[in-house]
């Protein structure tokens, strides 16, 4: 990239599409939001049998059981949250008094302690099961749908308009500030062909309700989606997660029989046909990077839906296709906080994570006010659809390897004899499979912005000048240590965005149109969005005109947005 870049710097106004489905009675979460009831109690049935199969020892179950119980009282001690129920203590404590009376040294089979064991098996199941399932309501959807879309487009023209003009002219919309790229077309046409499993990068709490407004500007029916359960102790995501029919995650549950009902949720729901999204990190990406390692469980529940609906319905199953997708930030509101979780987690009692600041609904009010007034944009990239086992699949739903041959998903589930059969231990291994490549595709269509550039080029400038010192001992340097040379920086900016140009041009990331642009406003653009949120910002000018940082952890978190592709060797 010595002269001019052959890509257009020119901005794009995202396109609002017609629904692909004419009403709500058409959508599938509706069918599923009639059918709870049948649903839950279908779930309950299943992971009972499941976890029978999994525990077929009594004494086994017993003390499943009793593990359950202890974790159970245990979180309820000593991490309550305000939306638990309000019965728990109860509930557990029923539980308890069913087993002291359970003896596990004279058990007969079918006897009485089988029985009981049974019935409190049935109970834990049936209660995490109503916990988990959502309450999609299509009107509240509406109005949800609605209030996002007026109320940003009103934050974002406030700071721009006066009197009442604020209120009704939208020179600006959430169209201008947020972008779509990527295969869209096909992502619509496989969506009235089959079982959509959208897999996003997740960096933010917000991301949750920025991947409703997509969905709902591409014309697609709503998703279902596994919300983490701490969200609904902030009151405005509680909202917004009731009235979209969020399904509920709580992950301070690590045993067993929480884990096998969650997942046969997600499982019956895929097998019903219902679109479904979850993110494959787990939870936000506490150090910035882009997921490298996924969660398998989840993922692992689409591959079994499509091999239980292949085994009912034979070739003529409708397949499940995986769409990856980025959400690409200038700013993240956690910031802050999630690399402070980073740090501790990685060097332990060798660093001390401050709280976290942003957790109130007014602070988060905030925020959005900020990215709406400030110019910051937010691109999200729909990557290439594929099937379960990583193929590529085109707009007809057709997969084909890396030769162009085509393939059949009803092949990967037939053994030696061409019989369709259960292989868990196969799952596992197309689920490890998958998760590689959905990494790969999350890079692919990683969408490197000014910010993400400016970051990582002064971050490593930095890091560079000080090798010798590991990183908690760099993270502690004075602020005369963290200035660069204005010149020094134009010099290896330019240099970093060659570097990223060709890397895009060989199909190993994407760049945003502004990257292309003069270098001088490229470089401006990025010292200005970087964290422009945060009270102490990632990037400044001083008063000599050099760059420098008043907060180099969070410098360090926007840094890493562009770890992975070896661009570190380049400074």
């Amino acid at each position: 990239m010595t002269k001019k870049l052959d890509v257009q710097a020119t901005r794009s106004r995202t396109k609002k599409y017609e629904p692909i489905l004419p009403g709500t009675k058409d959508w599938p979460v509706v069918w599923m939001a009639k059918h709870r009831k049948e649903f839950v109690e279908q779930v309950i049935e299943e992971s009972f049998s499941h976890i029978l199969s999994l525990k077929p020892n009594v004494i086994d179950l017993i003390e499943e059981l009793e593990l359950t119980l202890f974790k159970e009282k245990t979180r309820i001690t000593q991490n309550p949250w305000v939306v638990d129920p309000e019965d728990e203590k109860a509930f557990w404590s029923g539980i308890k008094k069913q087993l002291i009376g359970v003896s596990k040294s004279e058990i007969e089979p079918g006897g009485a302690d089988e029985k009981v064991a049974k019935q409190v098996l049935k109970a834990i199941v049936g209660r995490y099961a109503e916990e988990v399932a959502g309450n999609f309501k299509p009107s509240h959807y509406k109005m949800t749908r609605s209030l996002v879309t007026f109320g940003l487009t009103r934050f974002l023209n406030g700071a721009r308009l006066k009197g009442i003009d604020r209120f009704f002219k939208s020179e600006l919309s959430l169209m201008d500030k947020i972008q779509i790229v990527g295969e869209v077309d096909d992502l619509r046409k496989l969506a009235k062909l089959g079982t959509i499993v959208m897999v996003p990068t997740h960096f933010s709490n917000l991301d949750s309700v920025l991947i409703g407004w997509v969905i709902s500007t591409l014309g697609l029916p709503p998703l279902i989606y596994g919300a983490g359960l701490n969200l609904f102790n902030i009151q405005i995501f509680a909202y917004f997660m009731n009235s979209l029919g969020a399904y509920k995650v709580d992950r301070r549950k690590k045993n067993l029989i929480y884990i096998e009902t969650l997942k046969m949720y997600s499982s019956l729901a895929i097998r019903k046909g219902i679109h479904s999204l979850f993110f494959p990190g787990g939870t936000r990406s506490r150090s910035g990077k882009i997921e490298d390692r996924l969660k398998l469980g989840l993922l692992g529940t689409a591959i079994e839906a499509q091999r239980k609906n292949i085994q009912e319905k034979g070739e003529d199953a409708e397949k499940v296709f995986v769409v990856p997708m980025t959400l690409n930030y200038n700013f993240v509101l956690e910031a802050p906080s999630l690399i402070d979780d980073y740090l501790k987690i990685k060097g332990q009692e060798r660093y001390y994570a401050e709280s976290d600041e942003f957790s109130s609904s007014a602070k988060i009010l905030n925020f959005i006010f900020k990215f709406m007034t400030k110019g910051g944009n937010i691109s999200v990239s729909i990557g290439k659809p594929m099937d379960l086992f990583g193929n590529y699949v085109n707009g007809e739903g057709q997969s084909f390897d890396k030769y162009g041959r085509e393939l059949k998903v009803y092949d990967y589930f037939r053994d030696i004899e061409g019989n369709v059969t259960t292989d868990l231990q196969r799952e596992k291994e197309y689920t490890k499979m998958l998760a590689g490549k959905i990494v790969h595709e999350f890079h692919r269509i990683n969408r490197v912005s000014a910010s993400h550039l400016a970051s990582f080029t002064a971050f490593y400038m930095l890091r560079k000048r000080h090798k010798k010192l590991d990183l908690y001992n760099f993270l502690r340097l004075s602020d005369e240590d963290l200035v660069i040379n204005n010149d020094e920086f134009k010099a290896t900016f330019k240099k970093m965005r060659d570097v990223v140009y060709e890397t895009y041009k060989a199909g190993k990331i994407d760049i945003a149109n502004h990257l292309t642009g003069d270098l001088d406003e490229v470089i401006e653009m990025g010292l200005k969005n970087c964290g422009m949120y945060h009270p102490k910002l990632p990037l400044v000018r001083n008063r000599q005109n050099n760059i420098t940082t008043e907060d180099v952890k969070t410098l360090y978190y926007y840094s890493n947005r562009l770890k992975g592709y070896g661009f570190e060797k380049y400074i």
